[in-house]
């Protein structure tokens, strides 16, 4: 028996036992993005996109964001979209012969695997089971309940930002205090662990300085989204603070 000859039995075995071997490929791409989902960040603690932007707009000393951002609801839901995106189990559809526009181009899923965070599994559920499938703003305003159609309205996801501060505390990062507010009382999260708010400010003031953000072809896509979202969401102000004055102008401008 020749080369030639035994490489193409042992072809023919693996074909056997994985007759299409999609399933593995499959299994191969999500390990592949799930492990990829924080990327740089492997010995640190793992936050998700979600979490990052709720940390970002949260009062560290009192535990709660601010009530006249009016943003972060919606920019949440983004992030759960753009995050399902970074880890293969999304995508927007091609824009075909017509060119479409991004706003027009539907939602579709790619892998329906379990990504482990429940938030996620649960929209990427609702996408599944849609048909035909939805816009990124129509997803928006659907996971947030912001919606006139009352058919639509199963898919809002409730108490997002309370299901993210314990996630946060359960990885250490924030804790859970009672407070009161004149006649009710309120539970917030202060901060534990500055080190990773200090570290996340820090990639977003990066990102947003980094000279590659003006080439989006070859910019990081996590920390591009990262800072796209944050903006969205309008938690970047005490990010960018730190920033001198050069580099506050020139961060500001380049997110806008």
């Amino acid at each position: 028996m020749n080369r030639t000859e035994g490489l193409v039995q042992r072809r023919n075995v693996a074909k056997e036992n994985n007759p299409d071997g999609s399933r593995e490929n499959n299994d191969v791409d999500d390990k592949k993005n799930d492990k990829n989902f924080d990327d740089g960040d492997s010995k640190e603690t793992r936050l998700t996109l979600m979490e990052e932007v709720l940390l970002l707009g949260l009062k560290d000393k009192e535990g709660y964001t601010s009530f006249w951002n009016d943003c972060i609801s919606s920019g949440l839901r983004g992030c759960i979209l753009i995050e399902l995106g970074l880890r293969g189990r999304v995508e927007l559809e091609r824009a075909g012969m017509r060119r479409k526009g991004l706003l027009s181009r539907k939602v579709i899923v790619k892998s329906d695997t379990p990504t482990g965070d429940v938030l996620l599994d649960e929209a990427l559920k609702h996408m599944k089971d849609t048909d035909p499938p939805e816009t990124v703003q129509s997803w928006i305003e659907y996971l947030s309940g912001e919606t006139w159609n009352p058919m639509k309205l199963k898919y809002q996801l409730k108490n997002v930002r309370e299901r993210l501060a314990k996630n946060l505390v359960e990885k250490g990062v924030l804790t859970t205090e009672k407070q009161n507010f004149l006649l009710f009382d309120m539970t917030t999260h202060p901060l534990t662990d500055n080190v990773v708010k200090c570290r996340l400010v820090k990639k977003v003031q990066e990102a947003a300085l980094r000279r590659s953000i003006v080439d989006v072809a070859h910019a990081d896509k996590r920390s591009l989204a990262l800072l796209m979202l944050a903006h969205s969401a309008d938690v970047l102000e005490n990010a960018f603070a730190p920033l001198s004055d050069e580099d506050y102008e020139l961060a500001t401008r380049r997110v806008r």
